[in-house]
């Protein structure tokens, strides 16, 4: 065992431990049930976000062992700056003065910054193995999976299926039903709304994608195996019934950057696959093709697409007040306007600083993952940096589309997401300190 890994409880498989027990309260529970007593700060994986947060900071000052793979990593320097930034905004609010019901939502915002941080940190520092990192892709991929078929088996029956939480003493799960659009449902899954739905399964499409054509990364196997290709038709499928434009939109980002990367032998088994899909959907659900046209073709006429480019107009008015460490983070309520873009949430709550930090997490992680992918020569390692970096390009798009951290299940597959990233980096970072030769001593 490396020394390294001696020198911190939450190294190795009990990172993967303590990330897959997030996976589980992230994806599983529905992201609207809190524990009753803790109001919104009681939603059960940002709680354990700040478990893994204190556990990362105990076992850091418990170290009594330098880490060879502790060097300059771009994306927590990126995220240490992002919070810093929502930090010194929120303390100029609060100077500024603020009604009294933004100081509570600002608050719980801050909190969740620390639990995604845990989250980032313990997937950055406690993956050390390649087979660390493929055991939790794995693991994304099937809750990935058995979340796309659970939104399946709500389209089916027009239930949310997961009233009975509800019913547990001690939660508390404001409804979340099946809505319809154009007569066809839009299913939530466990999420809040369709969109954060639709963001946790297409950011993990590429993950999925990539364990189906490595054989759940077992590269030696010569035996095909199909067994991950079904979560793959799930997700695909649960895109193509979403009946939203950030749905489908999402799921042909994800295709799009990942065919490229494919072994030649699957590229058309995919693509005909993905055709017999769509084309099977259409069939099977009446007036889905017509609902699907029209959200592109109607665009213009649509309300939701009005809303969000009226609403670019109005950005200068609401940044104007305070351009550089913006409005502060968290305040910004819907009451005051409903952007449903948080690139543009961002630029306002934190300003330029802001928008310069948020923007630095997603090129760092993507700078990562194709870093990974370029001086790995693990095919395993390559593979995962890239998929890992198609699934933050996804995600920035669809952020785009919605304000994602104002979600629970979108904003914590993000920062699991990014901190895989860093681990990849990592990886790869230790196989360059073990293979580099070594200077003969003077």
């Amino acid at each position: 065992m490396p020394l390294s890994q001696k020198a911190h409880g939450w190294a190795g498989g009990h990172a993967v431990t303590m990330l897959t027990v997030y996976l589980v309260l992230l994806i599983a529970i529905p992201s609207s049930a809190a524990i009753s007593s803790l109001g919104s700060l009681g939603r059960p994986a940002m709680l354990w976000g700040i478990v893994m947060l204190v556990w990362w900071v105990v076992a850091k000052l418990q170290s009594r062992v330098t880490d060879m793979r502790a060097f300059r990593d771009p994306i927590r320097f990126a995220y240490f700056a992002f919070i810093v930034v929502a930090l010194v905004s929120f303390a100029v609010a609060i100077f500024r003065g603020q009604p009294a019901d933004q100081v509570s939502p600002a608050f719980t915002a801050l909190i969740r910054l620390m639990s995604w941080a845990g989250v980032l940190l313990i997937a950055a520092d406690g993956i050390r193995t390649p087979n660390d990192l493929q055991r939790i892709v794995r693991r994304i991929g099937i809750a990935a999976g058995l979340l796309a078929a659970l939104g399946l088996a709500q389209f089916i029956t027009k239930s949310s299926l997961l009233e009975f939480v509800g019913q547990i003493p001690g939660i508390t799960m404001p409804f979340v039903d099946v809505s319809e659009r154009g007569g066809v449902s839009r299913v939530p899954g466990t999420a809040t709304h369709p969109l954060e739905y639709a963001t946790a399964l297409n950011a993990a499409l590429p993950l999925v994608i990539a364990a189906a054509v490595s054989r759940g990364f077992h590269w030696e196997q010569t035996k095909a195996k199909f067994g991950w290709w079904i979560p793959v038709a799930l997700i695909s499928l649960s895109a193509l019934i979403a009946v939203s434009r950030s749905a489908i939109i999402g799921f042909a980002v994800a295709a799009m950057t990942m065919i490229p990367e494919l072994p030649r032998r699957f590229r058309a088994v995919v693509i005909i696959g993905g055709a017999v899909l769509a084309a099977g959907a259409v069939i099977a659900i009446p007036g889905l093709l017509a609902t699907t046209l029209n959200l592109f073709a109607g665009a213009s006429n649509d309300p939701s697409t009005q809303s969000r480019t009226g609403g670019l107009a109005r950005v200068p008015d609401f940044i104007a007040a305070s351009p550089i460490v913006g409005a502060g983070f968290g305040t910004f309520l819907p009451r005051y306007y409903i952007f449903d873009n948080q690139w543009v949430l961002v630029a306002i709550e934190l300003g330029v600083l802001g928008i310069i930090a948020f923007a630095a997490i997603f090129l760092a992680a993507m700078w990562s993952g194709l870093g990974a992918r370029r001086r790995s020569t693990d095919p395993g390692i390559r593979l995962l940096g890239y998929a890992l970096a198609a699934s933050v390009v996804n995600i920035a798009v669809l952020f785009a589309f919605f304000d994602g951290l104002s979600f629970p299940q979108s904003g914590g597959i993000f920062f699991l997401i990014v901190g895989l990233c860093a681990a990849v980096r990592s990886l790869t970072f230790a196989d360059d300190v073990l293979t580099a030769p070594r200077r003969p001593l003077a």
